[in-house]
């Protein structure tokens, strides 16, 4: 699809807040926007990473929801596929030409697994789950043999976070010969993923968290293994955790997703020589361009951009840049900035970093790329809302 065609017939301002071509000035507010030259040095600088460790590098498709985004990074950042969190989304990046797609989650509802069981003879991709409950195995066995498809399992270990998985090396084997006696499944490896000290502040703390997740994941690869099992995937892996697992010997695929576009509250953790993240490590990319609709009150501007243009579970935004001027406080469609000298006037605009991506990416239709001050590309959030 060329440009003209896939634009033609929307309205800026009604169906698109931007069209390629505009200057940024003329974008309308707030929506967000994807800096192209930090995202895609983000996304090399990973690749680069992933490949000289010997690492694949699975990106996490929940961050940014967007089949565009997820072929960047295939196509720059040599990415083997993405991982995702239900099975919507598993669908819509399928549709989008992905091929290797994990849900790195469990998918436990009858109609769910249905159209799970579906994805490889549908959409031609391989298709990968999680598993931490000997019962899903025969409801998933089952659904492949319904379609003539086969589900590709992992066995998720809790190694910190307190969500899903098991903790006992016992229960990882238990579960994972069930999966490779069941027909229609394929014993495929291990998720791990400590979600729990991605956002620890010191890299220190972080490193004692992830310790013990290595350890229990090579005690579980090495059970495994003395059962005749061997992981393809042994998965895990974050913005602030890559590092560790990419030295530990026994984790070959990482699942970042933010480091990307960057927010506020990864952004403050600090790296190995105590440094926060966002200053060298990584770029922000991902912005809310906002406007400044109200100066009524003279220390106080107002901006475009309230709750309902981002998630604010992660703190407030921040404005990118600028030291003189502070968000503060946001209402349904409003923010609220401190500018205690004045500088603002009605129609500034200014750049938020959101203080957590994913979520703030999930309730926004568009991203608009803008290189030099022109909007280059309109990309659509594709799984948008695709929460089942």
């Amino acid at each position: 699809m060329n440009r003209q065609t896939q634009f033609e017939g929307l309205e800026v301002g009604f169906d698109i807040p931007a069209l390629p071509g505009m200057d940024e000035a003329q974008i309308q507010t707030p929506c967000l926007i994807l800096d192209l030259d930090a995202l895609e040095r983000n996304i090399v600088k990973m690749g680069d990473y992933a490949k000289a460790h010997g690492m694949r590098h699975r990106v996490h498709g929940k961050m940014h929801k967007s089949v565009d985004v997820a072929k960047l990074q295939e196509k720059l950042g040599g990415a083997v596929g993405v991982c995702c969190q239900k099975v919507s989304e598993a669908e819509v990046f399928a549709r989008g030409g992905i091929r290797d797609i994990l849900v790195s989650n469990q998918v436990r509802d009858p109609a769910k697994i249905d159209r799970l069981a579906r994805m490889p003879k549908l959409y031609g991709c391989r298709t990968i789950v999680c598993v931490d409950d000997i019962d899903n195995v025969a409801d998933l066995s089952a659904a492949a043999m319904k379609h003539g498809t086969t589900i590709e399992c992992l066995v998720e270990i809790d190694c910190g976070a307190g969500r899903c998985g098991v903790t006992a090396t016992e229960d990882v084997v238990r579960i994972a010969k069930a999966i490779d006696a069941a027909p229609g499944l394929m014993f495929s490896g291990l998720q791990a993923y400590q979600g729990a000290m991605q956002h620890l502040d010191r890299y220190e703390d972080r490193k004692a968290k992830i310790d013990i997740a290595v350890a229990m994941v090579k005690d579980a690869v090495e059970a495994l293994r003395a059962e005749g099992l061997e992981c393809d995937i042994v998965g895990g892996g974050g913005t602030g955790s890559y590092y560790f697992e990419s030295t530990s010997g026994v984790y070959n695929e990482l699942q970042c997703g933010s480091y990307a576009f960057m927010d506020a509250d990864y952004g403050r953790i600090l790296d190995r020589d105590g440094r926060r993240i966002d200053q060298g490590e990584w770029e922000n990319a991902l912005f809310i361009l906002t406007s400044v609709m109200s100066h009524a009150k003279p220390d106080r501007a107002i901006v475009d951009a309230g709750l309902k243009a981002q998630s604010v579970d992660s703190g407030l935004p921040v404005v990118f840049g600028r030291t003189d001027v502070k968000y503060v406080k946001c209402s349904d469609e409003h923010g609220v900035v401190e500018d205690p000298e004045g500088v603002l006037k009605v129609g500034d605009r200014l750049r938020l970093v959101p203080g957590h991506c994913d979520p703030t990416c999930n309730v926004h239709d568009w991203y608009v790329g803008v290189r030099n001050g022109k909007v280059e590309v309109v990309w659509p959030v594709s799984a948008r809302g695709k929460a089942y």
